[in-house]
């Protein structure tokens, strides 16, 4: 974040670092199993990184397809370019690319590995709704993740989920329709060489690996719903500061969740997928422990409250 106004959060920073280091924990213990298990990775490892590759290198246009976005120019939206320069200017950042995702979901979101590389973008459903002022304070949010560096950050800590998740199945799929072992076999043994007895331990150790492979992609779910719950806190309060005004934040939030049963099912459907970036989530979760423990954004009242608590305090210092 060097070089950026935007309010340095160190319990972000430590958050993301141990992320990564604990996903890396998890990365080596994983591969150890199976190594020890005797089976080949290879294919699944050059798999997974190509994945990796294409989703670090090629996020923003991934979800400009997936969101039915495009990048507009200042003469196709110029009040949205000014907003968002004035905002740069303030904060002292690399202009972004704008997007426009033509769905009527309010929401908002950024993507890109770098400030450099960076695109913000809105819904048509948002600019509907949300007065330039709120509107602003939605993309002081935005930026601030990208200022963060956090959404490269979730990109690479989603790498090992990936990876394990890709395993489970190709091994579900090799049991269903090869009837035989993954990769052909364990250090070169088929089943039709081994008898019942090795048939019986290859079984296991199938299970075996996709027992494993459920528990670390569980594990990295976890940690990557935790860190995304609060780099949604860090943006809220760095977008806030920025500006000057936690309440617009706040007014914008209510006035974005009043709104979402109103959006039809199927804008829903296509935005659900995209939940991790938006600036609020496109289905509210009931609040419950276990909902907020698979969610990917703080409840809107802990927000709130935060956004409430850090209004007094800015009134207080002026």
């Amino acid at each position: 974040m060097a070089g950026s106004r935007y309010v340095k959060d160190r319990g972000l920073s430590a958050r993301m670092a141990f992320t990564i280091f604990l996903l890396g924990l998890v990365y080596v213990l994983f591969f150890g199993l199976l190594i020890a298990m005797g089976v080949g990775t290879l294919t699944v490892v050059v798999i997974a990184a190509a994945l990796l590759f294409a989703q670090f290198f090629f996020s923003d246009r991934i979800a400009l397809f997936g969101m039915h976005g495009r990048l507009v120019t200042e003469q196709e939206a110029p009040d949205l370019h000014q907003i968002v320069a004035r905002l740069v200017t303030l904060a002292n950042m690399p202009m972004p690319k704008i997007a426009i995702s033509e769905i009527d979901l309010p929401n908002a979101f950024a993507t890109g590995r770098s400030p450099k590389s960076s695109v913000v973008c809105v819904t048509r459903g948002l600019l509907r709704r949300l007065p330039p002022q709120e509107l602003e304070a939605v993309l002081s949010h935005e930026l601030s993740h990208v200022a963060h560096r956090d959404v490269a950050v979730m990109t690479i800590a989603s790498f090992i989920g990936v990876l394990a998740g890709l395993l489970t199945r190709l091994m579900f799929w090799s049991e269903i329709f090869s009837g035989g072992g993954f990769g052909g076999g364990y250090g070169g043994r088929g089943r039709g060489n081994s008898g019942m007895g090795g048939g019986g331990n290859i079984i296991a150790v199938e299970m075996a690996i996709m027992l494993v492979s459920a528990i670390v992609y569980a594990i990295s779910f976890l940690l990557i719903r935790t860190l995304s719950r609060y780099r949604e806190l860090a943006a809220d309060r760095a977008g806030a500061i920025l500006i000057g005004r936690p309440a617009l934040l706040k007014s914008a939030l209510l006035r974005i969740s009043g709104t979402i049963g109103q959006i039809p099912t199927r804008d829903l459907r296509t935005a659900q997928a995209f939940n991790a970036f938006f600036f609020t989530p496109a289905i509210n979760g009931n609040g419950a422990s276990m909902g907020t423990l698979f969610s990917t954004h703080p409840s809107l009242e802990r927000r709130i409250a935060q956004l409430d608590a850090l209004e007094r305090e800015l009134g207080k210092a002026e």
